[in-house]
């Protein structure tokens, strides 16, 4: 992979965020300190410097606009309307995590307006946004890239150019596929370690020597042991970047097993009014204390509307309605199967269902082709 040349400080042009969630906020610190004006927006008010009143308004003030919102949709609905204000002096950077066809679909409506767009995903969260050290997976032009460097800069350790616009966001899936999985394959192991009797502490010892150790698992591990959820990286982003693998994987005929079981353990912490913990409370269910997931009451929360990037930090209030026995959950489960045949909805127990009944084609067909 190609690591792009560092160019001069533009100094004299003004940068745009959009969407000050945990990294939103952290690159709008960095960038001031390195001197930038920066101007922010953000689709619920904040009283922070230089807070503009539209994505419109942003964009007559700046040059370089940044967008960190969290998902295809938001990220669509943003450079539509900014898109009327572009003009060929602008870059727009898009950080969110979304599948590769949406980013193309953005670049596609900010281009014609003679701006350039990059796609600038990202890996690292809450931590690595505040010590300015997040790696950026970027595509688009080489001309738009050497410009944009220094912006990038502000808040990162490294830059790496993946290539075509699409690609990038492509790579941002691959290696959260990779971090989804790990997790879940340490929070099935602890749960082992735990069942036969063995220290947890024991566990994490052998680890920090054991070839499989990742820099995830350093930062993880410990937390899970301690019941510590608070979110780096919560449950409804991490579930949102499994849910686009999957669905990619079903338009490629890909059987990602790892992935959907990751999916679905996230989905299940939804269920149980997890999704703004980190995504590390899967462990949660198998590292079983007095107070179980039997206490609290299973439901889907509602999908968070704010545009915001980054993960939320307000914590999840837990319910207050009677505590179930495990049959009861068992009860309403089946009663609400994740395989169902409703159209209606469109949260992730929907979205899950969808791929769901897409993967049985799939493999209906196989069988029937086999049969044939």
């Amino acid at each position: 992979m190609e690591r792009l040349a560092s160019t001069s400080h533009p100094t004299h042009k003004s940068i745009g965020v959009l969407g000050l969630g945990i990294v939103g906020r952290a690159v709008a610190a960095h960038l001031r300190r390195r001197g930038f004006p920066v101007f922010v927006w953000n689709r619920s008010p904040r009283p922070v410097p230089n807070f503009v009143g539209s994505p419109g308004e942003l964009a007559n003030l700046c040059d370089y606009i940044q967008i960190f919102v969290s998902d295809d949709e938001a990220l669509l609905q943003t450079v539509e309307p900014l898109s009327a204000d572009l003009a060929p002096r602008h870059i727009v950077l898009a950080h969110s995590t979304v599948a590769p066809d949406s980013m193309r679909a953005a670049a596609e409506i900010v281009e014609p307006r003679g701006a350039r767009f990059i796609e600038a995903s990202f890996t690292g969260s809450k931590l690595a946004a505040e010590k300015g050290e997040l790696v950026y997976y970027v595509g688009g032009t080489d001309e738009a890239l050497r410009e944009a460097r220094p912006i990038l800069e502000a808040s990162s350790k490294e830059i790496i150019h993946i290539g075509a616009i699409g690609q990038a966001s492509a790579i941002k899936i691959a290696t959260n596929m990779i971090t989804a999985s790990s997790v879940q394959a340490a929070a099935e192991a602890l749960a082992l370690v735990q069942a036969l009797g063995v220290p947890l502490e024991k566990f994490l010892e052998a680890m920090r020597a054991n070839a499989s150790h990742s820099t995830t698992l350093a930062m993880k591990l410990p937390k899970m042991l301690e019941r510590d959820f608070e979110p780096h990286f919560s449950v409804k982003h991490m579930l949102k970047d499994m849910q686009i693998a999957n669905e990619i994987a079903l338009s490629r005929y890909l059987d990602l097993g790892l992935t959907a079981a990751a999916r679905d353990q996230l989905l299940e912490q939804m269920q149980w009014n997890h999704g703004d913990d980190d995504y590390s409370s899967v462990a949660r269910k198998y590292l079983l204390e007095a107070r179980s997931a039997a206490s609290e009451e299973p439901r889907m929360e509602a999908q968070d509307e704010q545009s915001d990037a980054g993960e939320s930090v307000t914590g999840t209030t837990e319910s207050e309605k009677p505590a179930l026995k495990p049959q009861d959950a068992n009860a309403i489960s089946a009663q609400q199967p994740l395989l169902s045949f409703s159209g209606a909805g469109d949260g992730p127990a929907h979205t899950a269902s969808r791929l769901r009944r897409g993967f049985l084609r799939q493999l209906l067909s196989r069988f029937s082709s086999g049969q044939g």
